[in-house]
């Protein structure tokens, strides 16, 4: 079922781009039968475009058509294994740049103790078996770390439980060095919608052990231990990539030093699509003596699913901090560098790679969202159900120079303009105000 929905001449084409000019943003979609009739009418070709919560809801709208009980699952952060080690390696080099649904049933397969939930994802994400499928995996396998079960149980163990680990390039050393391991950011409020009410429902704790307990961590330790981490997985993740130069990592990885030098990215406001966007690096000297470093800065467009599109803008600064002090560098990020690359996802992402002559590097890192300018909408005179007319105007003049897009329109051809059709009968003279930017929850 989760090939059907993706595979050649499935029910939906992905697209994490950020650009769906020749279809649909995915973000639009408002149900899953539009889709499924657009792509009978269309002789059964892929509908343009979906991402996995398009796919979640096609999925879950089949199977409970053909008689499943099924729900959507939502996640934050999700993780991404494809190297089945249970960790999320992101690497940095010198300059600041990165390298680049569930269902009810039985399991007679596996035993009784692995009844009930089962997840399944038809977001084409990785192969298996040569083709793009994942699951059904036991929601009780997940949570216990069983992940030598069928099916796909590794990927979603580190879908919902991964830790994440960054890695520095040495120029001195050519080695890559670990900065940081972060075990609670993958997994976060896992959701889905509460029965008989719009409203959300955490499912989190049917998934893990409450984060950072001991049963989470023996449970991590149970699910890498099953994956053989010493042999099999630990030789695949040494491979070098087209990404990256090679790099000789340890078997066991060991713990980080303790960082000398902390830093964070403060945003003074949650800047509009059409402004500058303004932050504040802080960079603070742990230690008793003094620190020099290197902080080489940048950002860029990305999607929400972490994906760079697009560097915006660099910078590097050399400083020394005293004993205990702290300093902090005002940084803007111009309209004029972001507007042709932002993403309809409207999200830059600001890293510092800071490498410290006296100690361990430190990685600092900040997504900003911007906000889609409200608009303001009035109806000259009455509408009635079933008609369609353009409305009056943005509540103010568009930035300069203007976007190439319309913001109500994300993905649609340029200079879109805002159509109210049918099921809307404002009074006459009525304002309607402060319209949600659909593209938004």
């Amino acid at each position: 079922m989760t090939k059907r929905i993706r595979q050649h001449k499935g029910v939906l084409e992905g697209n994490w781009s950020g650009y769906y000019y020749d279809g649909v943003s995915p973000s639009s979609w408002s149900g899953s039968v539009k889709i499924l009739r657009q792509w009978k009418s269309s002789g059964f070709q892929p509908v343009r475009y979906g991402q996995c919560w398009v796919f979640a809801g096609v999925l879950t709208t089949v199977l409970r058509c053909l008689g499943f009980p099924a729900r959507m699952i939502s996640n934050f952060s999700s993780g991404h294994d494809t190297n089945t080690n249970l960790r999320l390696d992101t690497y940095y080099r010198p300059d600041g740049s990165e390298l680049p649904c569930v269902e009810w049933f039985t399991r007679s397969d596996l035993g009784a103790k692995y009844n009930g939930w089962q997840i399944l994802d038809a977001t084409p994400q990785e192969q298996s078996s040569g083709v793009f499928q994942c699951g059904p995996a036991s929601l009780v396998a997940i949570k216990e770390g069983d992940v030598d079960l069928n099916y796909e149980c590794p990927f979603i163990f580190g879908e919902v439980n991964a830790d994440i680990v960054t890695w520095t390039y040495d120029t001195d050393k050519q080695k890559w060095k670990k900065a940081y391991e972060d075990t609670r950011s993958v997994g976060k409020k896992i959701s889905t919608k509460a029965l008989g009410s719009f409203t959300r429902l955490d499912v989190t704790d049917t998934y893990k052990y409450s984060e950072g307990s001991s049963e989470e961590r023996e449970t991590f330790q149970k699910a890498r231990d099953k994956l053989d981490m010493s042999s099999m997985a630990m030789s695949a993740m040494a491979r070098p990539t087209m990404a990256m130069p090679a790099m000789d990592i340890p078997t066991l990885l060991p713990d980080p030093p303790k960082p000398r030098v902390t830093g964070k990215f403060e945003v003074k406001s949650r800047p509009e699509v059409g402004q500058d966007v303004e932050l504040v690096l802080q960079l603070t000297n742990l230690a008793p003596a003094a620190s020099t470093l290197t902080a080489n800065m940048n950002a860029w467009t990305i999607v929400y699913t972490g994906k760079p599109i697009h560097e915006v803008w660099k910078d590097s600064l050399a400083l020394t901090l005293g004993p205990q002090e702290e300093k902090a560098f005002p940084i803007k990020i111009s309209y004029a560098d972001y507007q042709k690359h932002l993403t309809t996802d409207n999200v830059i992402q600001a890293t510092a790679v800071c490498q410290v002559k006296e100690g361990a590097d430190t990685v600092v890192l900040q997504n900003i969202s911007l906000e889609n300018p409200t608009v303001t909408l009035k109806a000259s005179h009455q509408e009635s159900v079933s008609t369609s007319r353009v409305v009056q105007r943005p509540s103010r003049p568009p930035p300069t120079p203007e976007p190439q897009a319309s913001a109500l329109s994300p993905g649609g051809p340029p200079n879109c303009g805002p159509v109210i059709s049918g099921g809307v009968q404002p009074r006459p003279g009525q304002v309607a105000t402060q319209y949600p930017d659909p593209t938004r929850d």
